[in-house]
């Protein structure tokens, strides 16, 4: 099988991801599920011949020197496709990640429009939380695309690797590409401060200094979004002061606690039915209380904050997740096990 027509034939079945793995048959993750389409298994020298086409001279001989790579293509018009090469016992093999050419609407994502005005604030740093492939990913793009649709200002991106190309709409919009157009995330955040950014997007906040950098974007007026991998906002806000040097740590608690805007952790969890996936979120913003829990080190306040600050726009995972068991759309099971207390899932569902 050709890789053109693995993807037609992932698309069809509505998967995310493809995986390829030798000794066994391609395999799709549908709805969270990883499902093994018949065929016969696969050899190095199969995936070899899907994946080497896809490359350029430069990707090959990075591939070879350091034995992985991640980059994104399209392959022949179908999808826009992250491709992630590695190898196992000394063979190749690959992992490829799906997505549609539209960018899709953060409604239709199911984010709420609290969290999609953050996308009209004029600074601030705005966090995107989330294990892997929860959507952090396309979340992160339709922000980037309903500023680019709503406001004239100018948008430069870090990523690796770019996953969608924006096209100017209302703003200018520049793509930075980790391995091609900067060295890292934070020699690319130094230099974007003198490029006359309003928004700067980061694909993901990864050691000290890139933290370092985003912050101080924030704090000097412009907003920042980008993505993390943390499970709810109180882990957020602990992750990003404990990446700093314990030295420094008062003076970012400080930078953090002034310039945040809000944090939006996401999951993607089976309907009922279970043949599609649902958005579950926790949307924290930064409110008085939030930001007196981050100067006072009282992270573990940051719960009630938002438990308190529902009437402003806040939701906890917990909240969320008991709304889409009694919406029917998704079971108790399901809720339950993703809940921080259980509980609260139970005595309002009681009875459903």
């Amino acid at each position: 099988m050709t890789l053109s027509a693995l993807i037609k034939k992932a698309i069809s079945q509505g998967a995310s991801d493809i995986h390829l793995v030798t000794g066994l048959p391609p395999s799709l993750r549908v709805a969270k599920e990883i499902l093994m389409l018949d065929g016969d298994p696969l050899s190095e020298g199969d995936i070899r011949g899907m994946i080497d086409p896809a490359l350029n001279d430069e990707q090959r001989r990075i591939f070879e020197a350091d034995w992985q790579l991640c980059f994104s293509t399209i392959i022949d018009g179908l999808a826009h496709t992250r491709i992630s090469v590695y190898r196992r016992l000394g063979k190749m093999e690959a992992t490829l990640r799906l997505r549609s050419f539209e960018i899709p609407k953060l409604e239709a994502l199911g984010i709420p429009e609290s969290a999609i005005e953050l996308t009209r604030k004029p600074n601030g740093l705005v966090l995107i939380t989330g294990p892997t492939g929860v959507g952090k990913t396309t979340t992160f793009y339709s922000m980037l695309d309903r500023i680019n649709s709503e406001r004239r200002v100018k948008i430069i991106s870090v990523e690796d690797p770019i996953e969608y190309l924006h096209s100017h709409k209302r703003s200018i919009v520049i793509q930075q590409e980790i391995g091609h157009d900067v060295k890292s995330y934070h020699s690319a955040l130094m230099h974007i401060l003198r490029l006359d950014p309003d928004v700067i997007c980061i694909g993901e906040m990864r050691d000290a200094n890139t933290i370092a950098a985003a912050l101080l974007a924030a704090e000097t007026g412009h907003l920042v979004i980008a993505t993390l991998h943390t499970a709810n906002a109180a882990q957020t806000m602990e992750r990003i002061v404990t990446a700093v040097p314990p030295e420094e740590r008062g003076g970012a608690t400080i930078q953090l606690a002034n310039c945040l805007r809000g944090v939006i952790t996401q999951l993607l969890l089976p309907t009922v039915d279970g043949k599609s996936l649902v958005l579950a979120y926790e949307v924290m913003l930064a409110n008085a209380a939030v930001r007196s829990n981050i100067r006072e080190n009282k992270l573990a306040s940051i719960n009630d904050a938002i438990q308190s600050g529902r009437s402003e726009g806040m939701c906890s995972l917990d909240m969320c997740l008991r709304d889409l068991y009694q919406s029917g759309r998704i079971t108790y099971d399901t809720a339950a096990s993703y809940a921080k207390n259980p509980k609260l899932i139970h005595g309002q569902g009681e009875g459903k």
